[in-house]
């Protein structure tokens, strides 16, 4: 192997081993083979319990803690500091429901981001704006989702809901930044 190359492939291996496939194996090369930045496109803050959310143009991530000015912060370093689903998502959500668009505010979800697949940074830690996080695990629908879409609104987000994720650095997010795997 050519000694300018070996550090990437360090970084490839890193990656495949932080899956269930063997670094080595077609699907783990695969998995940890390079992608395509995203990018973050809207910031949802829920103050309380039912509150309407705000939506501002950035937000303090606030490391093993969540999001300030957002109503689900942890001591405990838990696993959903942070939620984040694609706008990609959203419009397959609405076209299940039989519907134009579907606003970001009605899943409650914190970070909306397009251009790129939430489902394959399972396990895996990257970088909006001046944070890093870590995804912790899918943001399942709850049973609100029914009373907030109606008969069927469980099932059109079921496997749609996006990510939940740990903040392993603090940082400021903006509207525009990068979202992009480390």
């Amino acid at each position: 192997m050519l000694g300018w190359a070996q550090p990437r492939h360090r970084a490839l291996v890193e990656r495949a081993r932080m899956t269930a496939f063997p670094p080595d194996a077609p699907l783990g090369r695969l998995i940890a083979a390079p992608m395509r930045p995203g990018r973050l496109t809207w910031i949802g803050l829920r103050p309380a319990r039912h509150a309407e959310m705000t939506t501002p143009d950035e937000a303090q991530l606030i490391a093993q803690t969540g999001v300030a000015g957002d109503r689900y912060r942890t001591t405990r370093n838990g696993a959903r500091q942070v939620t984040l689903i694609a706008v990609e998502d959203l419009a397959a959500i609405a076209a299940f429901l039989g519907r134009d668009s579907v606003a970001p505010e009605l899943l409650r979800r914190n970070l909306v981001t397009s251009g790129i697949n939430l489902a394959a940074l399972k396990a895996q830690r990257f970088r909006i704006g001046n944070a890093t996080l870590e995804a912790s695990g899918d943001c399942a629908p709850c049973s609100k989702m029914e009373e907030t879409f109606g008969l069927g609104g469980y099932n059109a987000v079921r496997g749609r809901g996006g990510i939940t994720a740990r903040i392993l650095e603090s940082g400021t997010v903006r509207i525009g930044d990068p979202v992009e795997r480390v």
